[in-house]
């Protein structure tokens, strides 16, 4: 035997056993794999009963009449001027909560992000804000009455101890602006959460670049953070918006049919002892889905600009 051929006769039998001890470990790599999808049924089982099928049902709903027959006179009725009345105040309280809650949670989150503040108030603002995003409905509601309403801790106190009457100086809870205010309450800890990797991606080298090169703080903001911030900024402000458009059971909870807001109307149109028009409902609905999805798509769009920019 020739010395190559001593050679090459160990590592035939080393990349015989390498090549027969990789043949058990890819099937079972394999059934792994296929097993860790079972983690996904959970989900999709629920996206499908709780989403995807109500929304189909709402759609199919929104172009048929009471007997199933297709139609268009429920997208029709939605010109009506009360329906539109109602999407008005819905946009408008939804852009003023988003547009103030964008603002507010941009400067908290830029203050425990980049502020220098204490290691520790970061931590405790997300957690925070991690509870209050998801705090709404009749607790919320109750919460803001207790403070705010005629009689609420807040209301008195301006009262007793400064003579200021909220109430009579037009302020009303349960109007436009109370609630816009009550939105806030978890609009602000949602932006807080969405914008703080967006400020957290603005690199330290930028803002001592253009502090070499002459630039003010002015214009670093205008010709560099803003910029690079912008597709964030107002992805989170759609984002906002369409949290807002959607929510019901604050609303409901706060001011009754008092403000006629879209889902308010929705809720009357399908399960209102008078209003009962299950396929007008349908319609609102329809028209509801159209704005929010143009916002969350919108939003989705210039989150991936946003992650491109800060890559």
């Amino acid at each position: 035997m020739s010395a190559l051929e001593a050679d090459a006769a160990p590592r035939a039998v080393l990349g015989g056993s390498a090549i027969a001890g990789s043949g058990p470990t890819a099937p079972a790599t394999r059934r792994r794999s296929s097993m860790a999808w079972l983690g996904l049924v959970p989900f999709v089982v629920f996206a499908l009963l709780f989403l995807i099928l109500p929304t189909v049902n709402l759609v199919i709903g929104a172009f048929q009449d009471a007997a199933g027959n297709p139609t268009l006179a429920n997208l029709a009725k939605l010109f009506q001027p009360s329906i539109l009345a109602a999407y008005w105040i819905s946009i408008r309280v939804s852009a003023a909560s988003a547009l103030l809650g964008a603002l507010i949670g941009f400067a908290l989150a830029y203050a425990v992000v980049k502020g220098g503040l204490p290691e520790w108030i970061r931590p405790t603002l997300m957690t925070f804000s991690g509870v209050a995003s998801n705090f709404a409905g009749v607790p919320l509601a109750f919460a803001f009455l207790a403070t705010l309403g005629r009689l609420g801790l807040l209301t008195v106190l301006l009262n007793d101890w400064f003579g200021i009457n909220l109430y009579r100086l037009g302020f009303n809870l349960l109007s436009f602006w109370g609630l816009t205010i009550t939105y806030l309450y978890f609009q602000i800890p949602l932006m807080v959460l969405i914008i703080a990797p967006a400020i957290d991606g603005l690199k330290r080298e930028w803002g001592e670049a253009s502090l070499v090169l002459g630039a003010s703080r002015w214009q670093y903001w205008r010709m560099v953070a803003l910029p690079v911030l912008a597709p964030s900024l107002l992805g989170c402000f759609l984002l906002l918006f369409a949290n807002a458009f959607g929510a019901i059971a604050t609303a409901y909870a706060l001011t009754g049919s008092s403000l006629n807001i879209v889902p308010i109307l929705l809720y009357a149109q399908i399960r209102g002892d008078v209003l009962h028009d299950a396929n007008l409902g349908y319609a609102l609905a329809f028209g509801m889905i159209v704005i929010t999805g143009l916002s969350n798509g919108i939003y989705i769009w210039l989150r991936s600009r946003a992650e491109k920019w800060q890559r």
